[in-house]
């Protein structure tokens, strides 16, 4: 027990805390060992006003190293020798802190303890204490002074190009936050010069000396008035349609617009210029930051062994980052392509979250494979996104989309209840109500995969799915192809001019996804509230002014006409499905009479003898049979 004690230790000092030996590490060893004895003598003369004559009678010059020994010690424990000397924030003024404190309850123990009972005089608590105080100045100040040394130096590296003048619009915590990091880095070249803020109790005064206005007014004025060159949208309240009408005045008086990072990045720590970015579509749609409930989704995954499918995919990959931050005892991300399983992995590894992961090759329609992959990590909740997506494509090889979408959910599914797993989430699609093509049926197929697999016998596992629509930035998304397509100089392209789609960003589609598991009881089908649908040609003519130029003028829109299987607009419900009320005002829950096990086990049959040995037009005939729904699309 004892030796498993040490290699423990060891093990940590070597992983966290022991810094690679160099010639700074020598310098700043050496730097804290003179800040220690000054300290440590200070503190001597304080407490004897000064009196040489004391230092002689207490002979201190033995406890000094073991001051030096114990402040080393706990200044390693808590990373000082990693860190970069010139950043200081208030993380390092709390890990000084504590370094200062745990040294003085161990000097002041060994003082009483070890050296009363030798015989050896004991040193003045004062003294302890006062060196404890000390300490805590000197290490701050000199950690302030090598900062404001190396912000000075970056300032007269940058001094030779005068600065751009920003306006800040929102003056609560991200803008003011914003604002001071700018100021501290005066070499990027940024001067923060006036803030816009709808808040009228704001209007007039100054944060950091520089004037607020309202947000309202006349941005020409505060243009010419100020003398501004860029403006920095910094405020996770405003809506899309408000960015996009702030963007749009900006832009006719010829302003360029940047905007501090989404809720979900902001989320993980403080506002820095260099997050800074350009504004994007996803800031135009977004909506106000979604609401969850963190405590019950932290408390379903702590602790827990979580399994994602489709790990490499954009829904997988943002899947594995949200539950990687909630601490589960074992993250699995299995995905069939390697490439992006290694991709997810190196990003989550980035993100120094802490969690354990255990990246696994492997096909979900693989009974084998995933019954040798469930049966011996045990996942406590399975989050099934695999699947094949592209609507066109799957039109003209209905039997992959088969195998994947509605064979591999069937037997993961069936894999999940035999081995008595908590919780199987279903990533589904709003394709899958009424489909007018393969993907969407394949899709309606899965769902009543798993709402059959809650009634089979002896199941123990909660089976639910969700449905959602385009998610922005996503691999499958239109607007990647848009963008590259403006980049080239146009046409950018619209199967119609009235075709309509829901969006949501990732990070807000995923957060709902594990608001969904987190409230399931079995058999449900949630669908996220993706607000009011928006014209795709309408989103084509955002992009465009976002980057710059104008619609139909500078670039072109053409309409291509539908592809095979594509819709007009999209549905989020099935004619037989009921709506019941959810905790959360953004999910809606929909139930049906559910198929029974039996029934389904049969079409997955039928399934299996059909999907290499017919013709696209014969699978299509043999969907509409099962899918009644389904409006099939047939090939000449």
């Amino acid at each position: 027990m004892r030796s498993k004690i040490v290699s423990s230790i060891k093990a940590l000092l070597k992983a966290q805390m022991l810094p690679d030996f160099s010639i700074r590490t020598l310098v700043i060893f050496i730097m804290y060992g003179i800040m220690i004895v000054a300290s440590f003598f200070s503190a001597y003369l304080l407490r004897f006003d000064f009196n040489f004559k004391i230092l002689g009678e207490y002979n201190p010059i033995g406890f000094l190293f073991v001051v030096l020994a114990v402040k080393y010690f706990y200044l390693l424990i808590f990373g000082q020798f990693k860190g970069l000397m010139t950043f200081f924030h208030i993380p390092d003024v709390i890990k000084i802190f504590w370094v200062m404190m745990f040294s003085a309850v161990t000097l002041l123990a060994l003082n009483y303890f070890l050296f009363f009972n030798a015989g050896v005089p004991i040193i003045p608590r004062g003294v302890i204490l006062s060196d404890m105080l000390l300490s805590m100045v000197i290490f701050g100040s000199a950690r302030i002074v090598m900062r404001m040394y190396r912000e000075r130096s970056m300032v007269e590296k940058g001094a030779t190009h005068s600065p751009k003048r920003v306006m800040i619009i929102g003056a609560g915590d991200i803008g003011t936050s914003l604002a001071a990091d700018l100021i501290a880095r005066k070499n990027l070249g940024i001067l923060p010069v006036l803030f816009l803020d709808d808040d009228p109790q704001k209007w007039g005064k100054q944060i950091m000396g520089i004037e607020v206005a309202p947000l309202e007014g006349n941005m020409s004025n505060f243009v010419s008035g100020f003398k501004i060159d860029r403006a920095i949208i910094a405020s996770v309240r405003f809506s899309g349609q408000r960015i996009s009408k702030i963007i749009s005045a900006l832009h006719k008086i010829g302003i360029e617009t940047s905007i501090v990072p989404s809720y979900h990045d902001l989320a993980s720590g403080r506002v820095k210029a260099s997050l800074l970015r350009d504004v994007d579509i996803e800031d135009v749609l977004g909506r106000e930051p979604v609401k969850l409930d963190d405590l019950a989704i932290d408390k379903m995954i702590q602790g827990k062994i979580v399994m994602v499918t489709g790990a490499g995919g954009s829904i997988g990959r943002e899947l594995c980052r949200q539950i990687a931050s909630k601490s589960p005892e074992l993250l699995i991300m299995v995905d069939h392509c390697e490439v992006q399983l290694f991709q997810v992995e190196q990003e989550i590894l980035d993100y120094e979250f802490g969690a354990k992961i255990k990246p696994l090759v492997g096909n979900v329609a693989d009974e084998a494979r995933m019954e040798a992959v469930i049966s011996k990590y045990r996942p406590n909740i399975i989050f099934h996104a695999a699947a094949h997506k592209h609507v066109p494509m799957m039109e003209s090889q209905p039997g992959e989309a088969l195998k994947n979408n509605t064979l591999g959910t069937w037997i993961l599914a069936g894999v999940a209840s035999r081995n008595n797993v908590e919780k199987f989430l279903l990533i589904s699609t709003d394709k899958a109500v009424n489909p007018t093509n393969v993907m969407g049926a394949s899709k309606r197929l899965a769902e009543k995969a798993i709402q059959a697999m809650q009634s089979r016998p002896g199941n123990k596992t909660i089976f639910v799915a969700v449905r959602f629509g385009n998610v922005l930035g996503s691999s499958g998304s239109v607007i990647p192809t848009f963008k590259k397509q403006i980049s080239h100089g146009g046409p950018v392209t619209v199967t119609h001019p009235e075709v309509t789609r829901y969006f949501m960003t990732i990070p807000e589609a995923v957060g709902l996804v594990l608001q969904c598991a987190a409230q399931a009881y079995g058999g449900e089908i949630f669908v996220l509230n993706m607000g009011e649908p928006v014209k795709v040609i309408d989103l084509a003519r955002q992009l465009i002014r976002l980057s710059g130029l104008e619609p139909d003028v500078d670039i072109q829109i053409k309409i291509i006409g539908l592809r095979p299987g594509e819709k007009l607009y999209e549905e989020i419900q099935h004619k037989n499905e009921s709506l019941v009320d959810t905790p959360n005002p953004r999910i809606y829950g929909f139930v049906s009479e559910m198929p029974s096990y039996g029934e389904v086990e049969k079409i997955i049959s039928d399934i299996k003898k059909n999907v290499d040995t017919k013709s696209v037009n014969e699978l299509k005939r043999f969907i509409f049979t099962v899918v009644p729904e389904y409006k099939a699309q047939f090939y000449d």
